[in-house]
């Protein structure tokens, strides 16, 4: 890169630096994640400051630093001034710019990640304004969003099938009490009959126990007490298992342990919470132009589906979205 470079960006976030400038996390199609200087940006007249706000897209020519580079020019591009109008698309479009600072590369191209967000942060500010709480359109367009840049990071929940056995799932709205699970470690949505079966047939480890697996003994099951009682009394400071079905020694050296435990049911779902998942996956949601969308628009069920993917979100990266106490605040 030269000490002159080229960048279309969006602006995710913005920090003060010194009595005038700000500091701007951008995301750019060129060079992923950068972090650049908007001189001036915060004087009450400066070319920079309109062009430094959240969520405009610009044309930037940045100049190469020790620390920090330099915007020494801006032209716009494209801005999104309706979703600072509305509480909830506001904290829609903050929540998805924390996602992508999460996932998103410096000094590499992101032209995918660049384009999905600015797509869906059209999409938001497109959205009818409202200030009723019983319409949950944002929120199914987030969810909708969340769910499209986890699929583009190669880590969407699976929910189409089940997580466990690969068995396709289809909502029973004719049985009342139909229900299916949703595993964050897993992966996704668990068909509660499928995993009542493998459980049933001993194919799922029971939880808190260790499968222990060697190159040239048979691999079994050993408690994680046995494990890590023998730890200590080992000779040379190296560790012997000693199984406690059979008092077998195990070779320390030859030993490979592997968490296997059973996997954990965060919640259950029913039917509509499970096709409101599905519909996620598709390239986009229905028109609000529809009439039958009126009602799917209307359904309560977004606030469960918004819920399950921002902790299988924050599981995944690991950490939390503060942003979502926002759309927690306007929905309460």
């Amino acid at each position: 890169m030269s000490r002159i470079y080229k960048a279309t960006g969006i602006n995710l976030k913005s920090m003060p630096l010194g009595e005038s400038d700000r500091v701007l996390t951008i995301l750019t199609s060129e060079f992923g994640l950068i972090r650049a200087v908007a001189p001036g940006s915060r004087k009450h007249h400066s070319k920079l400051g309109g062009r430094s706000a959240l969520f405009v897209v610009n044309e930037l020519l940045i100049a190469k630093g020790r620390s920090l580079d330099k915007i020494t020019q801006a032209e716009t591009l494209e801005s999104y001034p309706g979703l600072s109008q509305n509480l909830a698309k506001l904290a829609a479009s903050q929540y998805l710019a924390e996602m992508v600072l999460c996932c998103a590369l410096s000094e590499q191209p992101q032209e995918e990640l660049f384009g999905l967000l600015n797509t869906h942060l059209g999409r938001l500010e497109q959205l009818p304004s409202t200030t009723d709480n019983k319409s949950f359109i944002v929120v199914a367009h987030l969810a909708h969003a969340v769910f499209h840049i986890l699929a583009l990071s190669g880590i969407a929940p699976q929910v189409q099938a089940c997580a466990v056995t690969q068995e396709l799932l289809t909502p029973d709205f004719t049985t009342a009490d139909w229900r299916v699970g949703f595993s964050i470690a897993a992966g996704g949505t668990v068909s509660l009959p499928a995993l009542a079966r493998l459980q049933a047939e001993g194919r799922l480890s029971a939880p808190g126990r260790l499968k222990v697996s060697r190159s040239l003994y048979t691999a079994q099951e050993v408690p994680v007490a046995v494990i890590l009682g023998n730890a200590t009394n080992s000779k040379g400071g190296i560790p012997a298992l000693m199984a406690e079905s059979k008092g077998e020694i195990i070779p320390p050296l030859q030993t490979v342990v592997h968490q296997q435990e059973k996997p954990m049911l965060n919640t259950q779902l029913g039917a509509q919470d499970l096709a409101l998942l599905q519909q996620l996956a598709k390239p986009q949601l229905p028109s609000m132009q529809d009439n039958s969308s009126h009602l799917l628009f209307c359904d309560p069920s977004w606030l469960s589906v918004e819920r399950i993917l921002r902790h299988y979100t924050q599981y995944q990266f690991g950490r939390q979205i503060r942003s979502a106490a926002l759309m927690d605040t306007f929905f309460a």
